[in-house]
């Protein structure tokens, strides 16, 4: 059967992209998409009101190949154009992959075969981080720390996952069964930075068979454009860390949703409060002293210093909370 005549009750994999501004990086990802040895995919490109030519681009693509879809849209983030990718979405699994990264030619045939093999709602891989500016390679999770499993339940792999504190909150890893997702009614919250983190939660804790393959099948390149990775200080450093105080609430929400309903293990609540730990980490570098005073106004206005003594376990956390809020209270002027 040619891709052409592939009816969509046949489309295993549907592959949701976000695609803003991703420039001379967006070729080579569309080339190693296209190069993939399965062939039952559905390609949902959401031109995010990109101004560099990449929406042009991706047309181009789609005149060229019928799996590919194209939704244009004004500029609303990367959570909005996934849920708008997942709205027309047919395939029996979904995926996320972004726009400026690479994936191993066998990477969604070899997650297929696993979900398909073992009837799974999530088939994971590994991968690898690359320094553009240095060409370093740096294997994502390392596989002393986190090896190939069997099937698991969702909350015993995110436990496992969790518990070797290299794991990876990203939506791009890995494949995920549609209906689930359908079922579970689970979008992406617009205008939240790091929303992987609390939407790959929620899909665990409900997660009935997951496998994960140590084998590295996706590149995450690291440059000066990305989200995660630009350096920021003043008002923006403000603004980005309270992104971080939501993480931290949406994740103690979660838990409180679930407690009862599933095996809570200690690296849910550990979770929450390592997440916030992280702005204190930030407040430590910020060198304005009138943000860093805005940041501990923002930790103690939400509760965050509350949030964290709730969730924090264990002899080596509880140290390096009591260090920090000895700190914050310090430096705090009433």
């Amino acid at each position: 059967m040619t891709i052409e005549q592939l009816p969509s009750a046949n489309i295993k994999l549907s592959v949701i992209i976000p695609l803003y501004n991703a420039g001379e990086m967006f070729a080579g990802f569309m080339t190693s998409l296209l190069a993939q040895s399965l062939q039952e995919m559905e390609i949902i490109i959401v031109n995010d009101g990109s101004t560099d030519g990449s929406g042009a681009k991706a047309r181009e693509y789609a005149l060229n190949d019928p799996r590919i879809t194209v939704l244009d849209r004004e500029n609303g983030g990367v959570s909005r154009a996934r849920n708008a990718g997942l709205a027309i979405a047919q395939g029996a699994y979904v995926t996320f992959p972004d726009a400026d990264d690479l994936l191993y030619p066998t990477m969604y045939q070899t997650l297929m075969d696993m979900a398909e093999r073992d009837d799974l709602d999530v088939a994971q891989c590994n991968g690898e981080r690359y320094f553009l500016g240095s060409k370093r390679i740096k294997t994502l999770i390392p596989p002393d720390r986190l090896a190939s499993t069997g099937v698991l339940d969702g909350p015993y792999w995110l436990h496992k996952a969790l518990a070797t504190k290299r794991y990876l909150h990203v939506v791009w890893l890995g494949i995920y069964r549609l209906a689930l997702v359908k079922q579970l009614d689970l979008l992406f919250e617009p205008g939240l930075h790091h929303q992987d983190i609390p939407w790959t939660t929620e899909l665990m804790f409900n997660a009935r068979r997951v496998r994960y393959t140590q084998e590295v099948l996706y590149r995450y390149y690291i440059h000066g454009q990305s989200i995660s990775n630009q350096t920021r200080t003043g008002m923006k450093n403000v603004e980005y860390q309270r992104h971080y105080i939501r993480i931290a609430e949406r994740l103690e929400q979660i838990n409180q949703r679930y407690r009862g309903k599933i095996k809570m293990y200690p690296e849910f609540p550990i979770q929450v409060t390592h997440e916030a730990l992280s702005i204190c980490h930030s407040l430590r570098r910020e060198p304005d002293p009138a943000a860093r005073q805005a940041m501990i106004n923002d930790i103690f206005a939400s509760g965050t210093h509350k949030r964290m003594i709730r969730n924090v376990r264990g002899i080596r956390q509880w140290y390096q909370l009591l260090l920090w809020l000895r700190r914050i209270y310090a430096w705090r002027q009433r």
